[in-house]
C-alpha cells in the first residue's frame, strides 16, 4: 500500500494539499518547503515543475514558474532536492505536477524511474490527453506503481468522469470552475451543485477540490464537498511576501484558519 492509499485510509476527509513551484522563491528552497509543510500538518504536497507556458495556471503561479526557471531549476535538480527531503519526510505523499512538454523532453520512462527513486507518489499532468494517458502513461503507472491523477471540471461529461474513475488511481482532481488557477471569496451555487453532482456519482476514488481556495469559507466548502482541498496560488503569494519559508507556511495556515 503506497503513501497515498495510506493517507486516504487513515484520513478520508478534511485533507489539505498544498502546491508550490520547485525553485521558487529560491533555487534551493524545495527541500525546506517540503519539510516545513510536513512539520505543520499539511497532508499532501504537490511539487510543481516550472514551465514557460503553464496554460492552466493563473498569473501568480505563472510568475513563480518564470522565476524558478530564471533561478535555474531543472527536472534533474528537482529530483535530487526531493530525494534529499524524503529522508526527513518519509511518510507524507508527494505529487509531481507538471506539463507534458518538459516530461516528453526528459523521456517518459526515465521520468517514472526518477520519480520512483526520488520518492514521488503520483503525477499530475494537466495537459495530458486521456487517450495518450491510456497509450503511453498507464503501462508505466502500473509498472512503477505511480498513479496519474486526472482533472475534471464542471464541463466534464459523466461518461468521461466514469472513464477516469475506472482507469486512473490515486484520487480525482476536481477543478472548481473552468479557467485558470487563482483565488476567490466563495464558491457560488453552480459550483456547489457541480460538487454535489459528482459526489452523487458513487465514484470509486476520492476527490480533492482545487482552484480558487483562499480563505476559511472556500476551504470549508471544498472540504465539505470532497475529501479535501488543494491550495496553490495562495501559498505562492505567501512565499512572495513573507521573509522566510516558516513565516510563509504560518501565514498560509493562519489565512485559512486551518490548524491540524
Amino acid at each position: 500500500m503506497n503513501r497515498l492509499q495510506n493517507l486516504f485510509g487513515k484520513k478520508p476527509e478534511g485533507l489539505l494539499s498544498v502546491y508550490f513551484t520547485a525553485g521558487y522563491p529560491a533555487l534551493d528552497s524545495t527541500g525546506e518547503i517540503i519539510k516545513t509543510l510536513a512539520a505543520n500538518g499539511v497532508d499532501l504536497i504537490e511539487v510543481g515543475v516550472p514551465f514557460s507556458d503553464p496554460m492552466a495556471d493563473g498569473p501568480v503561479i505563472q510568475e513563480s514558474s518564470s522565476v524558478a526557471l530564471k533561478n535555474g531549476m531543472t527536472l534533474p535538480l528537482l529530483f535530487d532536492q526531493v530525494e534529499d527531503a524524503r529522508k526527513d519526510c518519509p511518510d507524507i505523499p508527494l505529487i509531481l505536477m507538471g506539463y507534458l512538454n518538459p516530461m516528453m523532453q526528459y523521456g517518459i520512462e526515465k521520468l517514472f524511474e526518477h520519480c520512483k527513486k526520488a520518492g514521488i507518489d503520483a503525477l499530475i499532468v494537466p495537459d495530458l490527453p486521456f487517450d495518450e494517458y491510456c497509450k503511453t502513461f498507464k503501462p508505466l503507472c502500473d509498472k512503477y506503481d505511480l498513479p496519474l491523477i486526472m482533472l475534471i471540471t464542471p464541463e466534464t461529461s459523466p461518461e468521461r468522469i466514469h472513464l477516469i474513475d475506472d482507469h486512473c488511481d490515486g484520487f480525482i482532481y476536481m477543478v472548481s470552475a473552468a479557467g485558470t488557477t487563482g483565488t476567490r471569496d466563495s464558491f457560488g451555487p453552480e459550483m456547489i451543485e457541480y460538487f454535489e453532482r459528482v459526489n452523487g456519482m458513487q465514484l470509486k476514488h476520492p476527490r480533492l477540490i482545487g482552484f480558487g481556495i483562499s480563505n476559511p469559507t472556500t476551504l470549508k466548502q471544498a472540504q465539505d464537498n470532497s475529501a479535501g482541498a488543494i491550495i496553490g496560488s495562495l501559498f505562492i503569494k505567501c512565499l512572495k511576501t513573507e521573509p522566510d519559508i516558516n513565516s510563509a507556511v504560518n501565514r498560509l495556515l493562519t489565512t485559512l484558519n486551518h490548524r491540524p
